[in-house]
């Protein structure tokens, strides 16, 4: 009788398991903070110089997203806008920024930058 209540408890732990980590890799939320982060709006303040593309590693919901695109966002003079299907985060400057900077600032959040074009 034992083994089926031990069966039991481990069969609830493994569907609550799997049906967590697919809301995970849908973008219903993780990384501790669910769906509060909010996006932020900016715009260029001058003109477009140029834009650059970044494939982002590790991005597995939009809160993840939110946090790549907000931190780029700080970045003056950059207006950046993240695809978490595509794991990219397209970034226009009206001011030059160096592609270390834009990659020191995503991997500080714990995501790694594999190219930029």
């Amino acid at each position: 009788m034992e083994n089926y209540i031990i069966i039991g408890i481990l069969l609830v732990v493994i569907a609550f398991a799997v049906i967590r980590t697919k809301k995970h890799f849908r973008g219903g939320g993780c990384c501790g903070s669910g769906s509060t982060t909010v996006r932020s709006k900016k715009k260029l303040e001058g003109p477009k110089l140029g834009e650059k593309m970044l494939t982002v590693e590790g991005m597995h919901c939009e809160n993840c997203a939110v946090r790549v695109e907000n931190a780029l966002n700080r970045l003056d003079g950059v207006v950046c806008r993240v695809n978490l299907k595509k794991k990219t985060a397209v970034v226009s400057y009206s001011v030059e920024v160096s592609d270390d900077a834009l990659k020191e600032t995503v991997e500080r959040l714990g995501y790694q930058v594999t190219g930029i074009r």
